[in-house]
């Protein structure tokens, strides 16, 4: 049983974002709704436009749109049994699902999969006088929205769920659509909604009782706690509050649960104010003024930061000094915050049993669908568990089964291995999935092969070793290098079979060149040991090209400047398929100096080779423009057309095995592997520099540029063309050289130095 066509009915919001997740991950879908009045297709056509015109994109190349093929449910419906999965996303009430559901069991082949992406509906009831084999092939798939975006995908399987039905949905939902998997019970709201949606609801109970303005609870719930920076009434207002306030009402009618949203929040549903899609909720922009709405007044003020004693000692603490200190906050912050705290822990002690399976499940729901960094499991440990206790005296909340049986921890190490409290007590070990790497569970288990303050390396298995970075969003710092440095020497001299690069920041592989340490030794004239570290950084990368094993890089998330010019050097890449990668140097005065520069050249002029018909000038042309422009790729989809990944490189879908397919990519190398041989090409020279600085006037009177960026391209056209003088073969190392040189020399300008101080300052690009 494979799924190899699926079939999404219903093309609204969540429905065209599933089609859309689909069809990038090279999945044919058809995407079906109503007949419209007018045009039949309407409804599915204007749910595809919207999942184009997304922002974020809902596709991770427009191109994959292709293989959604529209319709409406009364002409095309019969189109749907070429589908081998069908999920339903229509309206949330019981009725039309049903009468979906006994059309499909008509037209669908008997091993096709229904399933329905009902945040709430028990799916007992949706399956009534369903046949026995219909039955068997349906659970529920509740996906988060954006489904592109948000990794969890809660499962739901009914008694009746075939085994064999629940394995396939979950492979495909994992390792084809990249979603972190969490079976669920069939209970109201399931795990994620019942504990997120309850959390607000205490959240705005809280803000009452003490007091607070919206500014005030999301600094208190945002990322000072490991949550989003959209904390609670910006991830309201992206949801937006009609939507809010139906899943509420609709968990407290399904449980009986006193959930009810305050009158003052109602009032703004009814006003039509429900969030960004109406311009306005809880925050509304005007112009460039945010605006928050005052709950006492009824009036937008203009947003505050908030003046909480101590809070910004604390926010650079590590997060579990954050959460135990966010509750010794002065009052009344840190009366809210136990307040909450205490609230929504007894929660979910109280209702995992009738949610979930096990503890694990609870906290990857709420850390993979609400972006928590810890679950509310892994929150109470990094607490102390006697502080939890104190916590629920204080609020004269009994002491829940769950807390009674717990240890120290709710996750210990049991006899060397990983455990955590199972709901039927005592501690059980944590499953493991399959064919995944956890690093924390190589860490536990001693298999450390080399460690440096910035950088770690782990024994794999089967000859395999893996370099972890732990600096500050992966940036090459003085450890890091070190790091690389030992990987390499270890490797070679025990023989093993190859490297992998990589690590489990939740966002990060890696922004590049320690920026503070760069402008550091700039303002103290430390020229010469800044032309030292580029050249040992060009060594380094010419070392993972020239070492006598294969090397394989991982990226995923933000890959940035130096962190692509590693990757670039690698004998393959094995990217996670989110992965914002740039050569993203000019932004802050400077061109890539790592062999970024030259690898573009080298690789765009490859590419031309066996074309000898093709202008050269063309790849000279591609590599400026990609540089230059700082371009960026929204996805791996579009690394791989922008030039950052080769044919050969694989893209992985599921997060959780990026760094085990990595190492197979390793394996399948390394038994016939001999580095790759020198590389030459030919310099165009003069007359392509002529070209190019043609073009960079041309920018420039047009007042698409500035006069400090004219010199930054003027740099960089020197490198791509090999200098000034005639046409003349050149070596990778011949182009380093030059690419270092520009490099210094751009370093040395005020306005490169003013770019680099604005940037560490603001997070931001300088165009001066």
């Amino acid at each position: 049983m494979r799924i190899r066509k699926i079939g999404v009915v219903g093309a609204g919001t969540m429905g065209s974002g599933i089609a859309a997740l689909a069809a990038s991950a090279g999945v044919p879908a058809v995407l079906l709704d109503v007949p419209g009045e007018q045009e039949r297709n309407e409804p599915a056509r204007k749910g595809l436009e919207r999942a184009l015109k997304a922002k974020p994109a809902a596709f991770m190349d427009p191109a994959r749109a292709a293989l959604v093929e529209i319709g409406n449910t009364e002409d095309d419906f019969d189109q749907l049994a070429g589908c081998d999965w069908v999920v339903e996303v229509i309206i949330e009430k019981p009725e039309p699902k049903q009468q979906l559901f006994a059309r499909l069991e008509q037209v669908l082949r008997a091993d096709a999969i229904v399933t329905t992406n009902t945040s709430g509906i028990p799916m007992r009831l949706l399956t009534q006088d369903r046949g026995e084999r219909f039955r068997r092939r349906f659970l529920g798939t509740h996906f988060f929205n954006p489904p592109r975006y948000l990794h969890l995908l809660e499962l739901i399987p009914t008694p009746d769920t075939a085994p064999e039905v629940l394995q396939e949905v979950t492979r495909f939902g994992e390792r084809i659509l990249g979603k972190g998997i969490v079976l669920a019970k069939d209970a109201p709201g399931f795990i994620a909604n019942r504990i997120g949606v309850y959390g607000i609801v205490e959240a705005l109970r809280q803000l009452q009782e003490h007091g607070l303005t919206l500014d005030e609870v999301d600094v208190l719930t945002g990322e000072l706690v490991g949550r989003p920076k959209s904390a609670t009434f910006r991830t309201a207002d992206l949801t937006g509050l009609d939507v809010l306030g139906h899943v509420v009402a609709g968990i407290a009618q399904a449980t009986g649960e006193p959930l009810e949203l305050p009158g003052w929040v109602s009032a703004l549903v009814q006003q039509g104010r429900l969030g960004e899609k109406t311009g306005g909720g809880f925050y509304r922009k005007e112009g460039k003024q945010i605006l928050t709405f005052d709950w006492r007044s009824g009036e937008y003020r203009p947003q505050q930061k908030p003046e909480i004693p101590g809070l910004e000692a604390l926010r650079r603490a590590p997060l579990p000094e954050r959460l135990r200190g966010v509750l010794e906050l002065p009052e009344p912050y840190g009366a809210f915050a136990r307040g909450l705290f205490a609230a929504v822990s007894h929660y979910v002690l109280e209702r995992t049993p009738e949610l979930a399976y096990d503890l694990q499940s609870v906290d990857r729901a709420l850390e993979w669908g609400y972006g928590w960094e810890l679950g509310p499991y892994r929150q109470m440990d990094a607490v102390g568990l006697e502080h939890v206790r104190t916590l629920f005296r204080d609020a004269e909340l009994p002491e829940p089964t769950l807390l009674r049986q717990a240890r120290d921890a709710f996750y210990q190490v049991v006899d060397a291995v990983p455990s955590a409290l199972s709901l039927s007590g005592g501690y059980a070990s944590l499953p493991q999935r399959a064919g995944a790497v956890s690093v924390p569970a190589l860490r536990q288990a001693g298999r450390i092969l080399h460690e440096e303050k910035d950088a770690a390396l782990y024994d794999l298995g089967d000859g395999v070793a893996l370099l972890e970075f732990r600096s500050k969003m992966g940036t090459f710092t003085d450890g890091v290098m070190k790091g690389i440095a030992a990987a390499l020497e270890l490797i070679e001299r025990e023989g093993r079979a190859g490297l992998v690069v990589g690590h489990e920041d939740a966002r990060t592989f890696s922004a590049g060149a320690n920026l503070m340490m760069v402008l550091g030794a700039v303002q103290q004239g430390q020229w010469v040991l800044l032309e030292q570290t580029v050249r040992a950084f060009q060594a380094m990368t010419m070392s993972l090209r020239q070492a006598p094993f294969p090397v394989v890089v991982a990226p995923f998330g933000l890959t940035l400047g130096g962190g692509t010019e590693l990757a670039l050097h690698a004998d393959r890449v094995q990217a996670h398929a989110e992965l914002y990668m740039g050569l993203v140097e000019v932004g802050v005065g400077v061109i890539p100096g790592g062999g970024g520069t030259k690898e573009m050249l080298f690789r765009f002029m490859e590419e031309l080779a066996p074309y000898p018909e093709a202008d050269p000038f063309e790849a000279v042309k591609r590599a400026f423009g990609l540089i230059a422009m700082a371009t960026t790729s929204s996805s791996a989809l579009e690394a791989r057309k922008l030039g950052f990944l080769r044919p050969a490189d694989h893209i992985s879908r599921s997060r959780e095995h990026l760094l085990a397919d990595a190492k197979l990519r390793v394996l399948d190398l390394a038994p016939d592997y001999v580095a790759p041989a020198p590389r030459t090409v030919i310099a165009l020279g003069r007359q392509a520099l002529g070209n190019l600085r043609y073009g960079i006037w041309g920018m420039r009177e047009a007042n698409q540029i500035t006069d400090h960026e004219v010199t930054i391209a003027s740099e960089l056209a020197y490198v791509l063309c090999g200098g000034d003088g005639a046409p003349r073969p050149v070596t990778e190392q011949d182009v380093l050289d030059l690419e270092r040189e520009a490099f210094l020399r751009l370093l040395g300008t005020e306005k490169t130095q003013e770019r680099i101080a604005a940037m560490l300052k603001t997070g931001k690009a300088l165009r001066n």
